[in-house]
């Protein structure tokens, strides 16, 4: 479970990422933070909800993303980079968890505009609600802790990472509620980030700075018993939140098929002309 407590482990995430390049076993993690590695992986993990070393994978995949946009460097070079020795591991890994090959995503800001743009042009967003439904809804509300004016990008997750494909995930208009429909029983960590509308395309291809915000417990579906209402809010980026891993605009892309695919969005009614 994640809390608050152990506020040491924000000093080893700057200790992290001021060393992203250099190896980072968790016996020198642990030597930072004072700690056995035992006792140290297991408040990290209690902490973030991750294992030491799966965080520092997560922040040098982001590191990736950042190098793949930024830089001319070859897509093997980045992989040594980040202390990735083969260049097929460390194609297989990034495309696992950020949802598209690297090469895919060093060339995507053209199609992520257009996504952007599409999406800024719907006046109707509703999806389809399964024709049978067997399993639970999740539904709840989502606030700004700042204001805000853009899409979000919301789903539930295996993991407490927003990294890989949702197991569930929707975009919204904006600020309010929210609704998934047919979840099977599991565990589930709801995860969200937003994209204002004045954005660019690098804006959200590495979005380090987008309002987000994760359950600080996972959601438990079980069957025959409701789900409690979720009330979340979007505030700006902390020290301890995991990188946002997975590409918005592959969400983006995956929504907007979704719409298309009504037979109502076929006669021409998703969008405005």
């Amino acid at each position: 479970m994640m809390s608050d407590r152990y506020p040491e482990i924000d000093e080893v995430i700057a200790y992290i990422h001021q060393n992203i390049y250099d190896p980072l076993p968790l016996s020198r993690l642990a030597d930072y933070a004072a700690y056995s590695p035992f006792h140290f992986s297991r408040i990290f993990k209690e902490r973030m909800g991750l294992s030491p070393q799966y965080f520092v994978s997560a922040l040098r995949l982001q590191k990736a993303k950042d190098l793949l946009i930024h830089t001319n460097m070859s897509i093997r070079d980045i992989g040594l980079e980040i202390g990735q020795q083969s260049l097929g591991t460390f194609t297989t890994r990034f495309t696992e968890r950020v949802g598209v090959t690297p090469s895919h995503f060093r060339n995507s800001a053209q199609q992520a505009d257009s996504l952007f743009q599409t999406l800024h042009n719907l006046n109707d967003w509703r999806e389809s609600a399964p024709a049978i439904i067997t399993h639970q809804c999740i539904e709840g509300t989502i606030e700004a802790d700042v204001p805000f004016d853009g899409v979000i990008l919301i789903g539930l997750f295996a993991k407490p990472i927003p990294e890989g494909m949702p197991l569930y995930g929707t975009l919204l208009p904006g600020l309010g509620t929210f609704r998934f429909t047919d979840v099977k029983p599991g565990i589930y960590y709801l995860m969200a980030t937003s994209v204002s509308w004045g954005s660019q395309a690098k804006d959200f291809l590495l979005p380090h700075t987008t309002l987000r915000t994760r359950s600080r417990e996972p959601i438990v579906v079980e069957p025959f018993t409701t789900v409690p209402y979720q009330e979340v809010s979007l505030y700006e980026p902390r020290v301890d939140d995991p990188p946002i891993l997975i590409s918005l605009p592959v969400l983006m892309g995956n929504f907007i098929s979704r719409l298309q695919s009504r037979p109502e969005a076929a006669a021409g009614k998703a969008s405005r002309p």
